[in-house]
């Protein structure tokens, strides 16, 4: 039940806190704090119960949600269905602790406190319910549902700009869902559920005893026509789409039959519709704009929650949905698509170097660095996917901190244009060095966890057969532009003789640049810590990964 704990736990808080009387403040701040610290519990313990020698999905529960029968177009199925493998269990993970954070950086929040919280708990609960999902209708649901909260949470608390910014988050992630939505509805339509159909079919009676050689009984039935259509049982089950033999032999997206749309082979103009929806949550240049608005206008707890797990749905959607499904696209585009990734890690460091806002500079090095998470699993190599998922884990952890102490400066001053300060090592040693922290961590000195996933995913790609020398040495580029941005800011903010812009028409002076308090000592430190550790003791990430990536690039290049 620990999968389905993290689910319906933070749901059950917000309904709770939604039920509430409006002026129990402080009972929304203990319910969402215990919630999460419990998501933390829940996570710690599916990663000490997971096995990591097996290579498939474990802590699976499995339950029959929709079963209907249409006739001669077979019978529907959708199944409430949780798991997670090596891939997505770190995953789990950080969501858990990024969650924590953001309710604690959430403590001060006084307007529409009710509102907040209930909506940050469905976050949460949505969030859980992206990773552990392995029925693709209902991944679907919570990579839906989860625009909701979203989109109120930055347009009710966030900036001046904050309508315009939550609408383009909007709409940009709906257009990415609308094409995910059609592509879920192709795989439906094409793909069996042997088990299910063999039991309809009256070939076993009981599930257990569907062995492999009754599951290759019925697809060879199924290629030869010798299954009655009405029996056919169609399913979302990601472990069944990713199986080529439990394609229709004259299904839209069977592998074999090979219809042409608009010049394209269906198979590979699917694999684009869902590479484009996930590459926006990624994101990916060209499709990256709506994240530095967002961003910016975002209250910070929310910024921090967007760039720590939200963005890591888009990474985890190629995984999982997109190579997993698309093999043969994978394979036919890994070219184009490193040069995608690439010119994200380029693009995104050369606007984050020109930034003078903070927080937008911190946004374009999200786009750079989640370059060199599509990278790394372009290469189609162990190395490169076991770093393009220690990457998604090391910049959840940095982000959330990069974010956090451009909140604590933003909450002092209210301004978070980098040439507004100068000399704030003097006046806040503590905060200086935790910001250091974050800068060297993010820009990959070694020690710290950035180095380790910049470096097997460049290792990857390097060693691919699929991509050329060349595009490695420029995607490397990456890291010295990290280096220019991150060091130029921590000289021009920190370095020098103190000062700051002052505007005399508001109060506040040079006294309210106070070092950190016990509040953001507590967010900050725990994360700093956690990136150092995992620089330090990376087979934490990789013992999870590790046998998983392998068998998923052995069965790749199968196919």
């Amino acid at each position: 039940m620990i999968l389905s704990l993290l689910i319906f736990l933070p749901l059950l808080g917000a309904l709770l806190v939604a039920l509430l009387p409006e002026s129990q403040t402080t009972w929304f701040r203990r319910i969402a704090l215990v919630i999460t610290a419990a998501e933390v519990g829940l996570a710690g313990m599916a990663y000490a119960a997971f096995d990591t020698s097996a290579s498939g999905y474990q802590l699976l529960q499995q339950a029959n949600w929709i079963t209907l029968p249409l006739g001669r177009l077979g019978i529907a199925s959708i199944d409430y269905l949780v798991g997670v493998d090596g891939m997505s269990l770190p995953l789990v993970v950080l969501s858990a602790v990024v969650m924590l954070v953001g309710v604690v950086s959430s403590w001060t929040m006084t307007h529409r406190t009710k509102a907040y919280y209930s909506l940050y708990l469905l976050l949460t609960g949505t969030v859980m319910g992206c990773f552990v999902a392995l029925d693709f209708f209902l991944f679907f649901l919570f990579f839906e549902f989860m625009l909701l909260p979203m989109y109120f949470l930055i347009g009710l608390w966030g900036g001046p700009r904050r309508e315009y910014a939550s609408i383009k988050f909007f709409l940009y992630t709906l257009l990415g869902s609308l094409l995910i939505l059609l592509v879920m509805i192709g795989l439906y339509l094409s793909v069996m559920d042997p088990i299910s159909t063999a039991l309809a079919a009256g070939f076993i009676t009981d599930p257990a005893n569907a062995t492999d050689d009754v599951i290759r009984m019925i697809q060879s039935h199924l290629q030869s026509g010798q299954i009655n259509p009405a029996l056919v049982v169609h399913t979302f089950d990601m472990r069944y789409l990713a199986d080529g033999g439990n394609y229709l032999p004259d299904a839209f997206l069977n592998p074999a039959a090979e219809p042409v749309i608009l010049g394209l082979p269906a198979r590979m103009l699917a694999f684009w519709a869902v590479f484009i929806g996930f590459a926006i949550k990624l994101p990916i240049v060209p499709v990256h704009t709506w994240l530095p608005d967002a961003h910016v206008e975002a209250p910070t707890p929310v910024s921090v929650v967007l760039a720590g797990v939200l963005l890591k749905i888009g990474g985890y959607g190629f995984l999982r949905i997109v190579w997993n499904f698309f093999p043969d696209g994978a394979a036919e585009y890994a070219h184009t698509l490193a040069v995608l990734g690439t010119v994200s890690i380029v693009y995104g460091g050369l606007v984050a170097l020109a930034q003078n806002d903070l927080k937008k500079m911190i946004a374009y090095s999200s786009v750079s660095h989640m370059g060199f998470v599509l990278l790394g699993i372009a290469s189609l190599t162990a190395e490169g996917v076991n770093g393009a998922v220690y990457q998604m884990v090391s910049h959840g952890v940095l982000s959330a901190m990069l974010f956090l102490l451009t909140g604590v400066l933003y909450d002092r001053t209210h301004d978070r244009r980098i040439d507004s300060y100068r000399g704030l090592m003097k006046p806040m040693p503590q905060y200086a060095t935790l910001t250091a922290v974050a800068f060297f961590g993010s820009l990959g000195l070694p020690g710290f966890s950035g180095f380790v996933g910049e470096l097997f995913t460049l290792m990857g790609s390097f060693q691919s057969e699929w991509l050329p020398g060349w595009l490695t040495a420029v995607a490397a580029t990456g890291i010295l532009l990290a280096a220019a941005y991150f060091l130029w800011t921590l000289q021009r903010m920190f370095f020098g003789p103190f000062w700051f812009r002052h505007d005399p028409t508001t109060l506040i002076g040079t006294s309210d640049l106070t070092d950190l308090t016990a509040r953001e000592k507590l967010m900050l430190i725990p994360l700093g810590a956690l990136a150092l550790v995992l620089g330090l003791f990376p087979n934490l990430i990789f013992n999870l990964t590790g046998t998983t990536v392998g068998q998923w690039v052995v069965k790749f290049a199968v196919e």
